[in-house]
């Protein structure tokens, strides 16, 4: 037992009864504070407001006993050792009492007895607590999100199906709303300043949700950036947009770090009961899945769900799937598109395109796989592949004579935030024996200006192996000259954007002007892409671009095509 004195509750009659326990007690080590009740109304005042460690009853007193008592315990909710202290009950009657609830019987006066008996009793409510502790704790972790101390997924699921299933028995049509909440490009804020800085931001955004939540609304993390909202009652799909718009201006305030304001934006999901699903995790699909169709529309806004989103991201997971085993089923390829020497008018080099013949949807557009593979981050091994087939067919046209051939690959963003792509050109050259200077890789100006001192590190590790980098989509992004002029760039191509109405647009035409002045400032050559007119090549040469590609001069072909267009070249010189 504790240092402290025992708090006895005791339920007595007799007042002189209560203070000779005490005493008795006393004699035998056991120190009690106690306070006397004689009425059911006065024990229930004193269970409700007093931290009890014990309750010893007398049985027969004037309106009240034992019984009586015990039950008035039961219904406080108090984990209580409960022993009978008294002379007036049979011992029939006290062994019933004990399997209604009575943890023991000690005739009064036997004093000896009644301490063992109250060391053991007190001892098993320890063990009691322990328990309902321990349960306490395993029940946060399993349904209370350790950071925000909402509840998880876990319980959100739970709560939800269980208002569910009471409006079932109930007989009432169930109508509620269920709300996902992405925060775009969270993991920004990981990056720049750190997951300590993350998390700080989400508990933010956790506590600004529940203060402006109304006490029905259930509120959840259900993990990462992504909250849940279930709100009973919504029936109609007015009152679920005015309640999304009510959930985006919890963001309208900057969030603050180390002084710096940090605006976050939401991409809401909304699922209605009963038109989008009945059961908890129907909905909860429906709702990520609207969601993530606003993440793609740009963010900060929301979505209802819409049954023609699940089928496309049926068919976005098939593709996926087919994608990611399509280098090993030989069903991805590659074209040539040209690239024309502007003074001697022959095929100097030419941009690998790579292609997917799919087994069942024949030719997938490019623009439909390569910002899947983008996305999914299987790019890094679909653009190993391309490195390595590039080499090998630029090498096939140095073996059959043309070694003056150059070919060009496109990195992706995610392949030039690889530390892999240096080992991936180093093998690809290697194990295809092509010269270092037959290989010009593409990187895209907005890739380029990412993390700009990381790129500058990249290019002159790509330019010590001898390759050559060319700036793709020269002019549609936002690059910094200064930045431009210190990245070791051989070539510049300019978009073809500009090139298409460079005939008509005076504006176009000062802007092809101005990037062709600009790279030869920096001793960089140029390539002017989507040329597809005579006009257009005139201009372009009397601005004195370096070089041309587009379907004036042929649109993407495979290697025996640009073999024949080279010998065609030998036979004409």
């Amino acid at each position: 037992m504790s240092d402290r004195p025992i708090r006895a509750l005791v339920v007595d009659d007799v007042e002189d009864d209560a203070y000779l326990l005490q005493a008795e007690l006393a004699q035998r080590g056991v120190s009690i504070e106690y306070h006397r009740v004689d009425s059911e109304i006065d024990m229930a005042a004193e269970l409700a407001s007093g931290a009890w460690d014990l309750v010893i009853s007398d049985h027969n007193m004037p309106g009240f006993d034992a019984l009586a008592a015990l039950e008035v315990l039961k219904r406080s909710g108090r984990d209580i050792p409960f022993i009978i202290h008294s002379a007036h009950i049979s011992h029939q009657l006290a062994v019933s009492a004990m399997y209604d609830g009575v943890h023991d019987f000690i005739p009064k006066g036997q004093y000896e007895r009644m301490v063992p008996v109250i060391e053991r009793e007190l001892r098993g409510a320890q063990a009691r607590r322990a328990v309902r502790q321990a349960d306490d704790r395993i029940q946060q972790l399993s349904y209370y999100d350790k950071l925000s101390a909402l509840p998880n997924q876990n319980l959100f699921c739970d709560k939800v199906t269980e208002w569910l299933n009471t409006s079932q028995r109930q007989g009432r049509t169930a109508r509620g709303a269920l709300f996902v909440i992405d925060i775009d490009r969270f993991l920004r804020v990981n990056a720049s300043f750190g997951y300590e800085a993350g998390n700080a931001v989400l508990k933010e955004v956790s506590q600004r949700l529940t203060e402006v939540l109304q006490s029905d609304v259930l509120l959840a993390r259900l993990g990462g950036d992504e909250f849940g909202v279930f709100v009973p009652g919504i029936g109609e799909r007015q009152s679920a947009e005015v309640f999304a718009r009510w959930i985006s201006k919890v963001f309208d305030s900057p969030f603050m770090k180390d002084g710096i304001e940090l605006f976050l934006t939401p991409s809401t999901g909304v699922a209605l009961i009963p038109t989008d699903g009945t059961q908890v995790y129907e909905l909860l699909m429906s709702a990520e899945t609207a969601s993530a169709h606003a993440k793609k529309r740009g963010g900060n806004g929301f979505l209802f769900y819409d049954r023609t989103m699940n089928a496309a991201s049926t068919e976005r997971v098939a593709l996926e799937s087919d994608l990611r085993h399509a280098v090993e089923r030989s069903e991805l390829f590659l074209e040539f598109q040209p690239v024309i020497d502007a003074q001697s008018g022959t095929i100097v080099s030419a941009e690998a395109l790579v292609r997917w013949n799919h087994p069942r949807l024949g030719r997938v557009p490019p623009d439909r796989f390569i910002t899947l593979a983008d996305e999914t981050g299987l790019i890094v091994d679909i653009g190993a592949w391309v490195l390595n087939e590039a080499c090998r067919c630029c090498r096939g046209w140095h073996v059959a004579g043309f070694s003056d051939m150059k070919v060009s690959v496109n990195v992706s963003a995610v392949q030039f935030g690889q530390p892999r792509l240096l080992e991936a050109v180093r093998d690809a050259l290697n194990h295809s024996n092509l010269p270092p200077k037959a290989l010009m890789l593409e990187i895209t100006e907005s890739s380029l200006m990412q993390d700009a001192e990381s790129t500058a590190g990249m290019l002159r590790a790509l330019r010590n192996m001898g390759v050559r980098i060319s700036v793709d989509d020269f002019g549609t992004g936002y690059s910094s000259l200064s930045y431009l002029k210190r990245f070791p760039l051989d070539v510049i191509k300019i978009d073809k954007s500009f090139v298409r109405d460079l005939c008509v647009d005076e504006e176009d035409a000062a802007i092809v002007r101005a990037i062709i002045a600009l790279a030869h400032s920096m001793r960089r050559s140029t390539i002017a892409e989507g040329v597809e007119t005579a006009e257009q090549v005139e201009i372009l040469k009397r601005e004195n671009c370096e070089f041309f590609q587009g379907y004036y001069f042929g649109r993407p072909m495979d290697i025996e095509r640009i073999l024949e267009r080279l010998e065609a070249q030998k036979v004409q010189a």
